[in-house]
């Protein structure tokens, strides 16, 4: 052991092995932050719920950051509510059975394009009678639109850009640009300024009333973007981390263990059990991997962690299983193998506490380097659409973005992101493995 923490206290000589480490410490910090802020069941009801979870989110928006690249400054999303404090709210009674509620919206629209959408959401109470709502729309220069009314039901929304006599009333204009535009102006440009939204609405029973909220949406969304579904692709971008991490580990270090130890007990025992293990490997060695993963998912089932399971169990009898015997063999033939049998040393005891470490500093190495081939493959899975259905993975946006044309749309974000991520990830765990490496393995180590 002192000889193990002195080598890897040589990592500290390899810079891409220091930068390795940092990307993988971030990783963890990131996996631990987001196992924490959002447990397993939010992450699936959040990945699962679509327009019902995400209302107040646009489709396919660009990351916030995105604007700091662009030569326009895109709208970001605005959600005003009846609730906040910087809204005027009435009620005013104006006679025995009529109740009049006004609500005035103000903000600041200094962006150089127009919103995707604007939907104002009703919640009503009432006990027979709806209220009733009219809309206006009141521009930095003082021009005011009649947007439209309503009865509003208990839960009901006012989707501006469905509004067909309103988009005649603006000229033509689809009405989430009508209702921005500078009428000056040709093409279309943003007029900037305070806009308002006046909502002036009457109810006509005793404790009925209404709230609205007013949703802007943007070009530009969070810190990761959106996606089809409106849904919020940080959510996917964090938890696909400890997922990639524990699927890339797990395998790894599954498989290198159980393999190493088959391999120990096949020399130590030798003949028949030895022979049987090497057969098993030989037909093993033949079977494809990925058809197999395929054919599970397909048939029975894509649980990321059925796969993970039939990965490590597929893998236990792979090529490295000859190599490790090779090294056995060898080991096996040493002094203090033959001292530990004569001092009357059980079987167990010389397979696992002298066999098995003697190669403890080979296997390091080439275990690290297997975790981003496992993370690989997991990503392959789901973008070929066998990923596990209900778990937000790095794969699974992949192939969200690619089934929905996100390159022909223009939407690189939604393939970038994720995909940044598996080569950092990658490119981690083989710039340390491959320090370790070098620092273990006498044929490259310095002079």
């Amino acid at each position: 052991m002192n000889v193990l923490r002195r080598n890897l206290r040589q990592l500290r000589r390899y810079p891409s092995a220091v930068a390795g480490l940092a990307i993988i410490l971030a990783l963890i910090v990131i996996s631990v932050y987001t196992v924490i802020t959002i447990p397993y069941s939010e992450a699936i009801r959040l990945w699962r719920g679509g327009e019902g979870v995400w209302g107040e989110n646009p489709r396919n928006a660009w990351p916030v950051w995105y604007n700091w690249f662009t030569s326009e400054d895109l709208p970001a999303t605005l959600v005003i509510n009846t609730l906040d404090e910087d809204v005027t709210k009435t009620v005013e009674r104006t006679s025995d059975s009529t109740i009049d509620i006004q609500s005035t919206f103000a903000f600041d629209f200094d962006y150089d394009a127009f919103p995707p959408d604007l939907i104002v959401f009703f919640t009503s109470q009432y006990q027979t009678k709806q209220p009733f709502v009219s809309m206006t729309w009141i521009t930095p220069d003082g021009r005011e639109i009649r947007l439209g009314d309503i009865t509003p039901r208990r839960s009901d929304s006012f989707r501006v850009s469905q509004e067909s006599r309103l988009q005649r009333r603006l000229g033509g204009l689809p009405p989430n640009i009508g209702l921005f535009a500078d009428p000056e102006s040709d093409p279309p440009r943003p007029l900037k300024g305070t806009y308002q939204l006046v909502i002036e609405g009457l109810a006509f029973e005793e404790g009925s009333s209404f709230d609205a909220k007013m949703v802007m949406y943007g070009q530009v969304h969070g810190l990761a973007g959106t996606d089809h579904l409106r849904r919020d692709l940080m959510v996917a971008l964090l938890w696909g981390t400890p997922l990639a991490l524990a699927f890339g580990l797990l395998a790894a270090v599954g498989t290198t263990v159980t393999t190493m130890a088959i391999a120990a007990i096949g020399v130590w025992f030798g003949g028949a059990l030895d022979s049987a293990i090497q057969r098993i490997t030989e037909v093993n060695l033949i079977l494809p991997l990925l058809p197999i993963l395929i054919m599970i998912g397909t048939f029975y089932s894509r649980s990321i962690w059925v796969m993970l399971g039939v990965v490590i169990v597929l893998s236990i009898f792979g090529a490295a299983i000859k190599t490790y015997r090779a090294i056995f063999l060898q080991v096996r033939e040493l002094p203090y193998i033959e001292a530990a049998q004569a001092y009357g040393a059980n079987s167990r005891r010389i397979i696992f506490s002298y066999l098995v470490p003697r190669i403890l500093p080979l296997i390091i190495p080439n275990l690290v380097i297997l975790v981003p081939s496992f993370v690989f493959l997991e990503a392959s899975l789901a973008v070929l659409g066998l990923g596990d259905p209900v778990l937000p993975t790095w794969g699974k946006v992949i192939q969200d973005a690619s089934s929905q044309g996100a390159l022909f749309n223009g939407f690189y974000y939604w393939i970038l992101e994720p995909s940044v991520l598996l080569m950092l990830a990658g490119l981690a765990f083989a710039m340390v493995g491959f320090a370790l490496d070098r620092i273990f393995n006498p044929r490259l180590r310095e002079l």
